[in-house]
């Protein structure tokens, strides 16, 4: 029936991370012992400071639509953390909240981009940038990187790459796949770049701020000349090991915002109501209140760093954030693994799933062909299990 769709759903490709996480889920039905290392979602549970305040809002019978771009008493405590966390001066009405980070840049993307216009991209990327960018009728512009240079996407590149129609650059810092952590000086270079072109648009996502090992994040919105055409997107999704609870903030100047909100109301109207009481504890609060979680990450990611290292054929680098180690393996392109010859990663990561029962990411859908995405949001025994039975399946 696919002749009854729009040419804008056939080809828009599926989420590749949503994708693994459905095979993987469609061989434990099976009855077979997967480990899923391929969603990027906290293992933790959400803290119970948090919880207790959705109870209260219960209680308190929170049950109403609430207003569009958020709760007055939400907004305002969001503004009180970028001035605190972020060094950003925003005010309640620049701020909307959302069904989560990925609706806020959605949101953003449909409101700014018009058809034909270029969107650059820097790989790694999350994987759904350039499907929401298609969904405009916006065209992704991928801009390279790999592990040489800590898949970072230099200054140089951006400024070559801009043309006429280019209308935005998205950031993403700790990013998603690698980890990476753009500095200062690095970002303060990419502005430089920016400032010659003061119609573009810089759409920063910073969902994974908070998980970030001793590397200063810096906002993109506080460097000088870059606040008035950033939009600043965060979330409590990852930070709070709150993904299933949907709530996503941008914070942006006053008519991209109001643009947002008026094109939310046409969609999915107001957030969560209960979700959204309990983002005000969790915002509120100070970020030390969940360093517990980011300890125990780098523990993990030290762990699985140490064990794929020693899995010939696997390059590494050491980041700096999220919770993701990005190998590049294409040392296995044109070798065969049991009677399968691997062409790319995609092949490596179906194999590692099938005979190895261990779910990542392929890399092609971040615009990194070489490498496979691998999460340590999991036990420090499941990655023990995990990368131990992909040695034995490679060696």
């Amino acid at each position: 029936m696919k002749e009854f769709l729009t040419d804008k759903i056939n080809n828009l490709p599926p989420s590749a991370t949503l994708s693994m996480a459905a095979k993987a889920r469609e061989l434990k039905n099976n009855g077979i012992d997967i480990i899923g290392l391929s969603l990027g979602e906290p293992d933790f549970n959400t803290p119970d400071f948090i919880k207790n305040s959705a109870i209260d809002a219960i209680n308190q019978n929170y049950n109403s639509y609430s207003p569009v771009d958020g709760y007055s008493e939400l907004k305002e405590a969001i503004c009180k953390k970028f001035k605190r966390d972020n060094k950003i001066i925003y005010n309640p009405d620049q701020i909307v909240v959302s069904t989560g980070a990925k609706q806020s840049i959605a949101n953003v993307i449909q409101a700014l981009i018009k058809p034909g216009e270029e969107v650059i991209l820097l790989a790694p990327f999350w994987v759904s940038y350039s499907a929401i960018v298609l969904m405009a009728d916006g065209i992704p512009k991928i801009l390279e990187s790999d592990i040489t240079n800590d898949f970072k996407v230099t200054a140089k590149q951006i400024n070559d790459s801009i043309s006429e129609k280019t209308k935005m650059v998205i950031i993403n810092s700790p990013n998603n796949p690698s980890g990476s952590v753009y500095n200062k000086d690095e970002l303060n270079e990419i502005a430089s770049v920016l400032r010659n072109h003061p119609d573009i648009f810089i759409l920063s996502d910073e969902i994974y701020e908070h998980i970030n090992y001793g590397s200063e994040h810096v906002s993109f919105a506080s460097i000088e000349g870059m606040y008035d055409r950033t939009i600043t997107v965060n979330g409590i999704a990852k930070a709070f090991a709150m993904t299933g609870w949907r709530i996503g903030y941008l914070g942006a100047p006053v008519w991209i915002a109001k643009a947002c909100t008026k094109l939310q109301g046409q969609v999915t109207s107001g957030a969560n109501c209960i979700a959204q009481r309990a983002t005000i504890e969790a915002i509120t609060q100070s970020p030390n209140k969940i360093n517990y979680m980011v300890q125990e990450f780098e523990q993990r990611k030290d762990l699985i760093i140490k064990l794929l290292s020693k899995i010939k054929g696997f390059k590494l680098n050491n980041p700096d954030g999220a919770f993701y180690i990005f190998p590049d393996i294409s040392y296995y392109f044109g070798r065969k693994i049991g009677d399968i010859t691997i062409k790319n990663a995609s092949d490596f990561a179906i194999v590692i799933l099938e005979k190895a029962h261990v779910a990542t990411v392929t890399g092609d859908a971040f615009g990194s062909p070489k490498n496979i995405r691998i999460s340590y949001a999991a036990s420090k025994e499941n990655i023990i299990i995990a990368v131990n039975r992909i040695k034995d399946l490679l060696h």
